[in-house]
């Protein structure tokens, strides 16, 4: 199929761009390089450097590209920054994804794969989460994602859209190509792995939380397992493949958690990556993170039960190792 990716110069989507070609589709990349970098585009893929909220150039790119599906990776996903400015994330991350569903409905592009969030949940009643859970976002990045989770909603009952919302929770790893790589750097294990090469130390946000270590636990997925599932979702989009609804008609979203089900506090973290480098790690304790949940693990069960997903990099060995392995043979980054 023709697809594009947007945000796929970007960690995530670079990764899934890989996948995508790899699988023998076209695809295109719109991109405005503010985050992402044009050096991680893969060479079989077009980049057209834009923004996708703007609803005319993204329709004539559409248009011209001839595209069938979209994977939208694209959005500002810092929680601290969300939080001291919530317009910035509002403006890009609800309007520009209702001025990309707008150019899709007007070019009859009716399937799309949304990268939605774990931080929809906010303070879980329960773990591990399911998607019947209710969604009580308590940052604005976690926010924006249910707005636009909802108004992806209302275009499948009115246009007919065809969608899968995938809630994913911490992306760690990397591929041979393809790794992590911000300016600055916030999450927490490239941030550590920064830390281990540049001989400094580490902060970790908060060590009283209700967790048993008092630091917070978290759910790890493999980039290159997520990018699986990105494929394996755009597939579930078809016309004529019932999980995402009726051939014609009202629709509605299909929801899926990705995770490993199971949680690994911040300091077991720091462990890991001490273990994979051969490098012992100084490590001091800032203050929390205002909109950090203690704990956000995911049941995934639907996700295998429904698009025959599970995760198959699920170790931390292996997530932190693949991504020390990329930082030692990228010290630049992506040139």
């Amino acid at each position: 199929m023709r697809v594009l990716v947007t945000g796929g110069a970007g960690y995530i989507g670079s990764v899934s761009v890989e996948l995508l070609v790899e699988a023998g589709h076209e695809v295109t990349v719109l991109d405005d390089l503010s985050t992402g970098h044009r050096g991680a585009v893969s060479a079989r893929a077009k980049l057209e450097v834009g923004t996708y909220g703007d609803t005319a150039a993204v329709t004539t790119l559409l248009e011209k590209n001839r595209i069938e599906a979209i994977l939208h990776c694209a959005a500002k996903s810092i929680v601290g920054e969300s939080m001291t400015d919530p317009g910035k994330y509002f403006r890009e991350n609800v309007g520009g994804g209702v001025a990309l569903l707008e150019a899709m409905r007007a070019t009859k592009v009716r399937r799309i794969v949304f990268s939605s969030t774990a931080a929809t949940y906010g303070m879980p009643e329960r773990t591990p989460i399911v998607e019947a859970d209710p969604v009580r976002p308590i940052n604005a990045y976690g926010e924006t994602k249910r707005i636009v989770e909802s108004a992806i909603g209302w275009y499948c009952r009115a246009y007919g859209l065809r969608s899968v919302i995938l809630r994913y929770f911490n992306v760690a790893g990397a591929t041979v190509e393809h790794g992590e790589m911000h300016v600055p750097e916030t999450h927490l294990i490239p941030a550590l792995l920064e830390a281990v090469a540049e001989g400094r130390q580490a902060t970790i946000f908060g060590d009283d939380y209700p967790t048993p270590d008092g630091t917070c636990i978290r759910d790890y997925i493999h980039v290159e397992d997520l990018a699986l599932a990105h494929l394996k979702a755009l597939e579930a989009t078809a016309h004529n493949d019932k999980r995402t609804g009726p051939s014609s008609g009202p629709t509605e979203a299909l929801i899926c958690n990705l995770g490993n089900g199971k949680g690994f506090s911040n300091r077991q973290v720091v462990r890991a990556v001490e273990a994979a480098t051969g490098r012992s790690l100084g490590v001091k304790i800032g203050p929390r993170r205002p909109g950090d949940p203690p704990i956000l693990v995911a049941s995934a069960d639907k996700a295998n039960e429904v698009l025959g997903w599970k995760p198959r990099l699920g170790s931390l060995d292996e997530m932190i190792g693949s991504a020390w392995a990329w930082k030692q043979s990228h010290p630049s980054g992506y040139r």
